[in-house]
């Protein structure tokens, strides 16, 4: 891949953090736009740099190639009104204010690659989802949809805009697979809600592949979805968990325990979402984990 200038947002975060160590891998120049600059002065380097939201990111957008978009309030967690709230303000704000910054500069980027989450369309069942799929007219639906359309207003100033749909995440220190370890361990672990539903995934070094995709394949623009092309169900998903931990699977989560403790944030525990990354896929991008118990093998 061409060396480019990146700039990121949310490029501390959870998958931010293993995009940049990719990108740096690969020779790219990065800014990070983070609130506490700071922080990161001793990873300062002639091939990263750290910019305020409120300080040089003008300048940083003027100098980017491609803007990558991560920025957002982790959604795990109990919602109330005030939690959802956060978590659409710290998506719709930022991007928002990213995209005006592309409205100003003189110089704009070729290209915007804004997250989107795959929770976007909602409980399916059994049925087969792709990116034809209509979104789901409830709170993550309504969220994604207002996401991307806010990060496709960079459309009108000639920057070519890709939405990457985010499955949870497979890696070790962090996301759904951090959460659900600990009760494998103490042999306590099993499928959360009824166990029929499907869940989608990907693997971290997919992930970080599928975000970094449209640079190379000038063809990806508009929404896509990263998620593993073997969605498993919710049963199949806490076996093979356990195959790989060595310990079982067999204290299962009821649907109504979930919902106390986390309220309508249980959705992204209980929505059955069969989902496949037909765009992906039918562009040629290569899934280095594939199979759901390798991806698990792999980082744990």
């Amino acid at each position: 891949m061409e060396t480019k200038k990146i700039l990121i947002t949310g490029g501390t975060g959870f998958i931010g953090s293993y995009l940049r160590a990719e990108l740096l891998k690969s020779g790219h120049f990065i800014t990070i736009v983070t609130r506490s600059p700071e922080k990161y002065a001793e990873e300062q380097a002639d091939n990263q740099k750290f910019v305020s939201w409120e300080d040089g990111l003008d300048e940083a957008v003027e100098q980017a190639d491609v803007i990558i978009n991560l920025a957002g309030k982790n959604l795990f967690g109990r919602w109330n009104e005030r939690v959802k709230k956060q978590i659409y303000n710290s998506r719709i704000n930022t991007t928002r204010k990213l995209v005006d910054f592309i409205e100003k500069a003189t110089s704009k980027p070729e290209l915007l690659i804004s997250a989107s989450g795959i929770s976007i369309y909602g409980d399916h069942g059994d049925e087969i989802i792709d990116e034809k799929t209509s979104p789901a007219n409830h709170f993550l639906g309504k969220l994604c949809i207002d996401w991307e359309n806010e990060a496709g207003r960079a459309e009108k100033f000639g920057v070519r805009t890709a939405f990457p749909r985010i499955a949870p995440v497979l890696e070790d220190d962090g996301g759904m697979l951090e959460k659900m370890k600990l009760p494998f361990w103490l042999g306590l672990g099993g499928p959360v809600g009824s166990g029929r539903q499907y869940v989608p995934w990907i693997h971290m070094r997919d992930l970080c592949n599928a975000i970094l995709y449209p640079i190379q394949n000038k063809s990806v623009s508009g929404a896509y979805n990263a998620c593993s092309p073997n969605p498993e169900t919710m049963s199949v998903f806490a076996r093979k968990l356990g195959n790989v931990m060595n310990r079982p699977a067999f204290f299962k989560v009821p649907e109504f325990v979930l919902k106390i403790v986390l309220g309508e944030g249980s959705k992204l525990a209980l929505e059955s979402l069969r989902a496949q990354p037909g765009v992906l896929l039918q562009s040629g991008f290569d899934f280095e984990f594939a199979d759901l118990e390798e991806a698990f093998a792999d980082v744990i």
